[in-house]
């Protein structure tokens, strides 16, 4: 018999990965009994080791590869329905295969739709359209370590725009008669699918069309990671009631989503701004405190104060299963949160709850003046007024916009 055919493979591999799981299960429980590190400082460093940060990667792939194996024998041994065993197998490896995922896909769909997009504004048809997304697809995709601690950094409000960049290079080059990549998702091996999706094709949730222009989200009000947005609106309408009476607050429960709960629920220090525009309990503080949130309460003049840590610790982030319920629903996505603040007298405010942010297609009526007073403030670092009311001006007619010549379009912006 085959060592294919007696599943020889798949026994070796679950073996040496309970092996290592095991061993390396132990050393961590050895750290944690003798050797811990000392506060959160000398946890991040210690996990940032070289060593120790190869060997934790290790930990989770044998994880998932364990997880795989042990999962899909199961599968195979009790579900005999051809059809039910491989849709359950599906479903299992898509769950763990999308772990890996969710940490490039953002950006890679920044790079690919402004890709098409500018290959198509500057002229390019079907052809050259096709060649320039082919090699974005073969860019790959960007890693999200520089959202998270311990090396959350200022590259995160960049990388769109840096996406945006590669984007407008592709277009450029395919245009001017730079060779596409047929296969470059299907090629065996070394294609996307092969490389970062698990040899899975695409699947998708509904026809292309025009859904994402109907449901964009414009970040209008607050300068917070987008998953705190409306968590920012609860604090602010808590202020009033809680500004006089900070030292007297004994609990204060956020009720988020759960992607909430897993990218932005952080405790402990905060190295910069960075990392505190992705802390909800920070970004919950500051409007509570100064009942305003601005670029300038990331900064560590702000972050000094010592209520704002004091807030922090005195908070608890759970996830609301509805709001994750209503985040995924395509009809809702919703990003909502709720604050409830605890007194040390026993009273209590209001739970107050915001579904969805100002930016949400459901606000439009009310979220386009505020974006157009953003549109106004942000001209306004820039030209005189009579310049921005043309510029207003302009952007009011759409006709006449889109008619615009861009040499004429660029007078406007000339400083």
């Amino acid at each position: 018999m085959s060592r294919k055919a007696s599943g020889l493979k798949a026994w070796a591999l679950q073996r040496l990965t309970a092996i290592y799981i095991g061993l390396f299960s132990l050393y961590l429980l050895l750290v944690l009994l003798f050797a811990a590190p000392d506060g959160y400082i000398e946890w991040k460093a210690w996990l940032g080791g070289s060593l120790v940060s190869v060997a934790m990667l290790l930990y989770v792939l044998s994880v998932l590869m364990h997880a795989w194996i042990g999962v899909r024998d199961v599968l195979i041994d009790y579900i005999h329905p051809i059809a039910i065993r491989a849709a359950l197998l599906g479903v299992v490896g898509l769950s763990l295969v999308a772990m890996g995922l969710w940490a490039a896909q953002a950006l890679i769909l920044v790079r690919l739709a402004s890709t098409a997009v500018t290959t198509a504004m500057l002229g390019g048809g079907k052809e050259e359209v096709i060649n320039a997304v082919s090699n974005s697809w073969i860019d790959g995709g960007a890693l999200r370590t520089y959202r998270h601690a311990p090396n959350t950094g200022s590259r995160k409000s960049w990388a769109a725009g840096d996406a945006c960049r590669r984007a407008v290079t592709h277009a450029l080059m395919a245009n001017r008669g730079e060779m596409g990549y047929p296969s470059a998702l299907s090629a065996k091996r070394w294609g996307f699918y092969d490389v970062a999706f698990g040899g899975k094709p695409f699947r998708f949730q509904r026809p292309f069309g025009s859904y994402v222009m109907e449901n964009v989200l414009f970040k209008i009000s607050y300068p917070a990671e987008f998953h705190a947005q409306t968590a920012v609106e609860c604090a602010l309408k808590l202020h009033p009631q809680v500004a006089g009476k900070l030292d007297q607050i004994e609990r204060i429960v956020i009720e988020t989503q759960e992607a909430g709960a897993r990218i932005i629920d952080k405790t402990g220090p905060l190295a910069n701004p960075a990392d505190r525009d992705h802390c909800i309990q920070y970004m919950v503080a500051i409007p509570l405190i100064h009942g305003r949130l601005a670029a300038e309460h990331y900064e560590d003049d702000v972050a000094a104060d010592l209520r704002v840590d004091a807030l922090r610790n005195l908070m608890e982030v759970r996830e609301n299963p509805e709001f994750t319920r209503d985040y995924f629903d395509p009809d809702k996505r919703f990003i909502g949160n709720a604050i409830q603040i605890q007194f040390k007298d026993g009273t209590q405010t209001e739970r107050v709850c915001v579904d969805y942010p100002i930016g949400h297609r459901r606000r439009r009526a009310e979220g386009i003046p505020v974006m157009l007073q953003k549109f106004d403030a942000a001209l306004a670092q820039v030209y005189p007024r009579a310049r921005v009311e043309k510029i207003r001006q302009l952007f009011a007619d759409a006709e006449r916009l889109a008619n615009t010549p861009i040499n004429e379009f660029m007078t406007y912006c000339a400083p």
